[in-house]
């Protein structure tokens, strides 16, 4: 018997009607990182403007608990010093999201690696132009 693939409300809204899709051109952060089990690919934009997250947008190429995952993280940045947006585990994304089943679990992993990635990527760079 084959396990049922089951996804909440909220995990179809956000597949359906994703937010903060594209690209911030001038972004201070990005992020992309990919995962093997799937192939999904994400990438992160963030605007940070006096340590604060104030725009983030993705562009996810893989299944809809990717996507999902992408969009609801980007909701749960935006407004947040980056002290904060690192405590943002791959839990809350689920638990945010309504909950994933297990085999899709591992996107929201993918969502947290790559928020990790672009604030990486924004210390970097401001290291560098100081």
């Amino acid at each position: 018997m084959r396990d049922e693939l089951v996804y909440s409300d909220k995990v179809m809204d956000h597949f359906y009607h994703p937010r903060n899709v594209g690209e911030i051109p001038d972004a201070n952060g990005v992020g992309e990182v990919g995962s093997p089990v799937c192939g999904d690919v994400m990438k992160l934009y963030l605007k940070v403007k006096d340590g604060v997250i104030t725009d983030a947008r993705f562009q996810t190429f893989g299944c809809g608990a990717a996507i999902a995952s992408s969009s609801v993280l980007t909701e749960m940045v935006k407004g947040k010093s980056i002290p904060e947006a690192l405590k943002i585990t791959n839990r809350q994304v689920v638990k945010t999201l309504g909950g994933l089943p297990a085999a899709k679990v591992h996107c929201s992993l993918l969502a947290e690696d790559a928020l990790r990635a672009a604030i990486e990527d924004y210390r970097r760079k401001k290291a560098a132009s100081e």
